[in-house]
């Protein structure tokens, strides 16, 4: 059967795996299930509290057996212990009762399943990070959540360009069967999560509301294709609308379950730049695609490439710092170079000669006719032709390429 650690909020980041000298069985069972979703909601049940509660139980549910009394010598709040004393003499009219029953209808109207401390399908990763969630909503694949995973994250406000290296990273990470995970934001998360899923394999998204409010609203069909071709995962119950506060929490899980995570566009003050510090405080690999030193969106990825980050240009270079953990290649040597070398297929010569002058950084027509030689109605075709097959677009000053 398997094993799982016991329970702990204290390990120390980076430290993974478990250690096997500490083990306790799973128990998948649905009254084990239920009591997590009770003690999960319990009032005033933070972080220090369950520390400090390691010491007098080896898990949590142990707690449901155990008097009034000792709740109080525990020092539990008094709203947790009144809640407790209900369960135990099982008063379904207190609010701690019918709010659990409130969560338990909405799961199962909704589809949304449960995977809690002591599941053998909590993933091992997330155990071992500061204050771990005591269970996951869940819609989709659960098993996805035992895959090796790679975090695409970014600007709310992406590039065209951003966006295209968030689909074309997922897609070759996929085929390098990493499950590419992201936060299904606007901007990089999303397009991260839809190049994954256009290229044929799963995604799994971590959200900061409940699963059947899936925000941001413009991405609830993507979070519909995230349920049906991959995992959907919340530490939310059913009902929660997305707040602020929701989305740092959210962040810490999206590190946690992933080996690394790859900033494709980030500004200064970006939430994707306190995912990478939560990523790299639990010990997992920071990656960072550099950008123009013009952009504001590329200024965040710089910042993080000073402070340590891996600079990537292509998948090769994220497999290559992930080491030896990483499972072969379903299609071996996939990576972005060989997406490269066949951009230009199906240009003529004129085509190729605008896109080799086109920078990353904006070019005026008048520089691109003098590097290409072309009259100024040459040029505009060709410029017109790249920008219809997605490899160039127009930018404050010219255009730029983006492919």
């Amino acid at each position: 059967m398997p094993q799982v650690p016991l329970f702990s909020f204290d390990t120390p980041p980076g430290a993974y795996p478990a250690d096997p000298n500490v083990e306790q069985t799973c128990d998948d069972s649905p009254e084990r299930a239920r009591q997590w979703l009770f003690l999960s909601q319990l009032p005033g049940f933070g972080l220090r509290v369950r520390r400090r509660l390691t010491a007098h139980v080896p898990q949590l549910p142990d707690l449901l057996n155990l008097d009034s009394a000792s709740h109080k010598a525990m020092g539990l709040p008094a709203e947790a212990c009144e809640a407790l004393a209900a369960w135990r003499r099982d008063d379904a009219a207190h609010p701690a009762l019918v709010a659990l029953r409130v969560i338990e209808s909405a799961c199962e109207r909704n589809g949304i399943g449960i995977v809690h401390w002591q599941s053998s399908a909590y993933p091992l990763p997330l155990r071992h990070i500061h204050n771990p969630p005591l269970l996951l909503y869940i819609r989709g694949d659960t098993s996805l959540l035992g895959r090796d995973q790679l975090a695409i994250i970014g600007s709310r406000h992406a590039t065209r360009a951003g966006l295209d290296h968030a689909r074309g990273f997922a897609a070759a990470l996929g085929e390098c069967n990493l499950l590419v995970s992201s936060g299904l934001a606007l901007g990089i998360d999303g397009a991260a999560q839809a190049g994954a899923l256009d290229a044929g394999h799963p995604t799994l998204a971590v959200i900061g509301s409940g699963l059947d409010k899936i925000y941001p609203r413009q991405h609830q069909r993507l979070g519909e294709r995230v349920i049906a071709n991959g995992l959907l995962v919340s530490e939310y119950p059913p009902g929660t609308q997305a707040r602020p506060a929701h989305f740092p929490q959210r962040n810490r899980i999206i590190s946690g379950l992933s080996r690394g995570v790859l900033v494709v566009e980030a500004g200064f003050k970006s939430g994707s730049l306190i995912t990478a510090r939560l990523a790299s405080e639990q010990g997992r690999d920071v990656f960072a695609i550099p950008g123009s030193v013009h952009s504001p969106v590329a200024r965040g990825c710089h910042q993080l490439i000073r402070q340590g980050a891996t600079l990537v240009e292509n998948v090769a270079d994220i497999l290559q710092e992930l080491g030896g953990w990483w499972s072969e290649p379903t299609t071996p040597g996939a990576n972005t170079n060989s997406a490269q070398n066949a951009v230009t297929e199906g240009l003529d010569t004129r085509e190729v000669a605008v896109l080799e002058a086109l920078g990353y950084d904006s070019q005026s027509t008048d520089v691109l006719g003098s590097r290409t030689g072309l009259s100024a109605d040459q040029l505009m075709q060709s410029l017109l032709l790249l920008e219809l097959q997605g490899l160039a677009t127009a930018a404050p000053g010219g255009y730029v390429r983006i492919a």
